[in-house]
């Protein structure tokens, strides 16, 4: 049985700082639970997050690949000196967000 979707702690647009790499990103899509293969979990999730709390896809700032992240690795990237959280970089922002308004990203709509 999965779990709603309002529990997810973050949500699509927003900016987030990974706890334990150091870098900024914005989530992209919202998994209500781990939807990776045994494999990758094996492999990559070293810290053994939990596989029934909410998972996210994230555009990390500055590269060109993405990430996939538990709900305990992130927090929410605090706001700068100014009072203003500075946008990323990503080469797939344009086709995921429209703008960058107020401290995060407003997705585009989905085409139908």
């Amino acid at each position: 049985m999965s779990q709603e979707p309002d529990r997810a702690r973050f949500g699509v647009g927003q900016l987030i700082h990974h706890c334990l790499f150091g870098y900024r990103g914005v989530v992209f899509d919202v998994d209500p639970v781990f939807s990776g293969t045994e494999e990758w979990y094996e492999q990559m999730a070293k810290s053994r997050p939990p596989r029934d709390r909410p998972w996210y896809h994230v555009l990390p700032d500055g590269v060109s690949h993405t990430t996939y992240v538990a709900e305990r690795n992130l927090e929410p990237l605090a706001e700068s000196g100014e009072g203003v959280v500075a946008p990323i970089h990503h080469p797939l922002l344009d086709q995921l967000f429209e703008r960058f308004e107020e401290g995060a990203y407003v997705p585009r709509a989905a085409a139908h």
